[in-house]
């Protein structure tokens, strides 16, 4: 099912036709920016496991991410793989299992969904539908068992993302939240520069990334009970994570307003979003993500000289630039590092550097920028309780 492109009503018809051992290896551990050691260098180092060792994935939601990432990135991991999937489209079921040679008894619908508790071929469960859906589909996955990768957003409300860790906790289940970029050189260049402040201490961060949804005006990503909210849901959410990971601290209070040009397309959801974030120290991250105007940068100005990404939150083909010259990194599948790194937190206890509380944080701060763009006033935040 290519979830890009169905309403609600299709996509709930669509679910209703058809609604092991741990080996010891070298741990991939946490990011080491004092080294400068970057997660793809340490990635290189691991050995794979034979195949029936590996950890088994089974991805929840066969739309456009699944198909043109996560299941080609499931090809190059070295401790997991492609194990099951689960799909309200039967055509799909075909087309997996020969493209990817899943077993027949791995293949799932949303209706026998909860019966891959039986299944000790699959380890953990990716949850890649929209974003209303998250959390249900999260907290089975965990009473069936399994570990859990949920993709960003984490879920439509803070309640339901403190159900979905806890839900992990009474299951003594690991839960990740697909944040991608913390696996990506350039990335994680900035977060060394921001945190070590390399140029000095980063007093403005600007960032954007946004694509015209216009011609698809009947959208899951348009229906604010599945999306739980337009662009910022969908990507501002990058924008927030790269203010914070660049300083290495969190906000403390948001400015926002939104930006409405059709809204005939818009009734439900927002087009176009700005927002400004106080860090401590006076450093602003000003921010914005729109449905209808592109933009897709990063850009950092400290004391002593600028630093900057763009694109900077693609799937590929990301570029950044210092006031020293260029960031000399290579390309990396971005998804196989992060389900890696996840299947090693699981088996070997490296550090979760995505945890489901950071996820829970994010949705915290999304809720009050729409709390400041619909008052017009200042929201102080309450970070107590999360972490960097």
């Amino acid at each position: 099912m290519n979830f890009n492109n169905f309403t609600r009503k299709e996509f709930l018809k669509h679910l209703s036709l058809g609604a092991g051992a741990v080996f010891a290896l070298p741990a991939l551990g946490p990011l080491d920016l004092s080294r400068n050691r970057k997660y793809y260098e340490t990635w290189r180092d691991i050995r794979e496991l034979p195949d029936d060792e590996k950890l088994g994935i089974a991805l929840v939601g066969l739309g456009s991410y699944s198909n043109g990432q996560l299941g080609p990135a499931l090809l190059e991991t070295k401790l997991c793989k492609l194990s099951g999937v689960v799909t309200g489209t039967p055509e799909k079921e075909d087309q997996w299992a020969e493209q990817y040679g899943i077993k027949r008894s791995n293949i799932y619908n949303y209706d026998n969904y909860d019966s891959i508790v039986d299944n000790p071929e699959i380890d953990i469960i990716y949850i890649v539908l929209p974003n209303g859906m998250h959390a249900e589909y999260s907290i089975r996955a965990a009473e069936a068992g399994k570990h859990l990768i949920c993709e960003k957003p984490m879920a439509t409300s803070v309640s339901d993302c403190r159900d979905m860790i806890e839900a992990c906790r009474k299951a003594d289940r690991k839960l990740s939240i697909g944040y991608r970029l913390h696996y990506e050189p350039h990335h994680e260049e900035a977060m060394r520069l921001g945190r070590e402040q390399v140029y000095g201490p980063v007093k403005e961060i600007e960032g954007g990334l946004g694509f015209n949804i216009t011609g698809n005006p009947d959208a899951w990503r348009l229906d604010q009970e599945l999306a739980g909210g337009g662009p910022l849901m969908d990507v501002g959410v990058y924008v927030i994570q790269a203010g914070i990971y660049t300083l290495g601290a969190l906000p403390e209070a948001v400015t926002a307003y939104t930006e409405l040009t059709m809204p005939d397309i818009f009734d439900e959801v927002e087009e176009t979003i700005f927002w400004e974030m106080e860090f401590p120290g006076s450093a602003v991250l000003k921010g914005e993500c729109s449905y209808t105007q592109g933009s897709n940068y990063l850009r950092s100005d400290a004391r002593n000289g600028k630093f900057s990404i763009q694109p900077a939150y693609s799937y590929r083909g990301i570029a950044g630039e210092t006031v020293s010259g260029p960031m000399d990194f290579p390309q990396v599948n971005q998804q196989t590092l992060q389900m890696d790194a996840f299947t090693d937190h699981i088996l070997n206890g490296s550090k979760n550097l995505v945890p489901g509380e950071m996820g829970m944080r994010d949705v915290d701060i999304m809720m009050e920028i729409y709390k400041a763009a619909e008052t017009g006033e200042c929201i102080e935040l309450d970070m107590s309780g999360y972490s960097v």
